[in-house]
């Protein structure tokens, strides 16, 4: 019989997750009907019942939901989801659960994509809103030397270490003269043709320039290659979490290669 899943938020409608789902379900010989929800910004809980009783299997939850997934769980979610406060996974195979594969999703990008050995390194996060707060802990676990989150407000980032034990903050000024391996940005300047305000000389040769929007040359990417960084979009994260997503519901762990490849058009 087949079994529903979801891509919930507000808006909806550009997200790709149902057709990665469809690929995945394909290659993996899984049974699975996967689609998109348009929920209106203080309807979460409403489509989320509303989904469950018609039997859905599970949800992916996207902006502006995640913060909510986590509450609607109650006390079933797992570490990461409460490390990030944030879900964006939910399996309602019994009582509903909550996961966030954020952060696995964007280590496995680095490390498995990208090649990118993260044990050691100096890793810059911008940004401290939820999209942060979601990868701030994956990335302490692999070993990393250094992590420093950076915000506009600083306090905002002073507040989003604290949770995480082992990073420290900073404003954008006082990053100047500052080097790092790996600079993420975190935030969605991208989404509105912005860049965060970095020192000058902070992005260069030999760093690679990460920025979680995908799909779009982000003015954080152009400024990134100009200075002769590496630079990369966020597609592969995309990818890697929904992959941890489906094998959260359905045990098999989907080939991420060829649904990458596809999507960057190659």
């Amino acid at each position: 019989m087949t079994e529903r899943y979801a891509v919930i938020g507000h808006p909806v409608a550009h997200s790709k997750s149902p057709w990665i789902h469809a690929e995945f379900a394909r290659a993996c010989g899984q049974d699975i009907e996967y689609t998109r929800i348009e929920a209106p910004e203080d309807g979460f809980a409403a489509a989320a019942d509303a989904f469950r009783a018609a039997g859905g299997k599970g949800l992916n939850v996207t902006l502006p939901f995640k913060e909510e997934a986590f509450r609607y769980c109650g006390a079933r979610v797992s570490a990461r989801a409460r490390a990030a406060g944030a879900a964006n996974t939910l399996d309602f195979m019994e009582a509903c659960s909550g996961d966030n594969t954020d952060g696995v999703g964007l280590v496995r990008d680095l490390a498995g994509n990208l090649g990118f050995a993260l044990k050691g390194r100096r890793v810059l996060l911008i940004g401290a809103g939820g999209a942060a707060r979601g990868v701030a802990g994956a990335l302490l676990e692999t070993g990393i030397a250094l992590l420093v989150i950076a915000n506009r407000t600083a306090s905002k980032a002073a507040a989003l270490a604290e949770r995480f034990p082992g990073s420290r903050a900073s404003g954008f000024a006082a990053l100047d003269g500052e080097a790092f391996d790996l600079a993420i940005n975190a935030t969605s300047a991208g989404l509105a043709g912005e860049a965060p305000e970095l020192p000058r000389g902070l992005l260069r040769k030999d760093l690679l320039a990460y920025d979680m929007v995908y799909g779009k040359d982000t003015p954080f990417l152009a400024a990134a290659r100009a200075a002769g960084a590496r630079a990369c979009d966020g597609t592969g994260m995309l990818v890697e979490q929904a992959a941890e997503s489906f094998h959260l519901w359905r045990g098999v762990r989907p080939d991420t290669a060829p649904v990458l490849a596809r999507l960057r058009g190659r």
